[in-house]
């Protein structure tokens, strides 16, 4: 079971890490799209043919979405998302580790909830051809850009529920230098 727990462990790191990279890089494009915009919109009134990028805020919307679900993965195999530990401390370590697998639970499903309803969501958008207003992007793309980070939060998420059950039950291995 250690082989198959490292590699699992692996297989998830390498999922969160892949989709937080790809999230950081839409954010940078969106950063550099952004300044050219504003740059753009300053050379208006001098008249020069440079002005804003058309649909600046329909492409910003779409590809924040898709990064912010992107980081979800990361954040989840980190045990990152908002939590109050103001009671941590003085509960006994076997029922910390009880909650650890009920949060992980919840958060799977959550995650598996929220997946199921962008999968339906992008379906719907794509059968009615909507798209931005201004920019006329595909509205669709951008649900499926957040079903990559979607899924990956679903995998992730299903790999700390057993990451949760090994250490209430004391028996995660060593990562070995992972």
């Amino acid at each position: 079971m250690t082989s198959l727990y490292l590699s699992a462990l692996s297989f998830s790191r390498f999922i969160a890490h892949l989709l937080a990279g790809c999230g950081g890089a839409v954010l940078l494009m969106l950063v550099g799209l952004n300044v050219l915009s504003i740059m753009g919109r300053a050379f208006v009134p001098l008249d020069i043919g440079i002005g804003p990028i058309l649909g600046i805020y329909d492409i910003t919307e779409l590809g924040m979405a898709a990064a912010i679900f992107a980081f979800l993965p990361l954040a989840q195999l980190n045990d990152a998302h908002a939590r109050v530990d103001l009671f941590k401390s003085v509960i006994p370590a076997q029922i910390n580790r009880c909650l650890e697998l009920l949060f992980a639970v919840v958060m799977c499903g959550i995650a598996s909830i929220g997946c199921w309803r962008l999968a339906v969501g992008m379906a719907d958008k794509f059968s009615y051809g909507e798209t931005t207003q201004i920019a006329q992007i595909p509205i669709w793309t951008g649900y499926a850009a957040g079903l990559v980070g979607a899924s990956g939060f679903v995998l992730v998420s299903l790999f700390c529920i057993w990451r949760s059950a090994l250490r209430l039950a004391g028996r995660e291995p060593e990562e070995g230098g992972l």
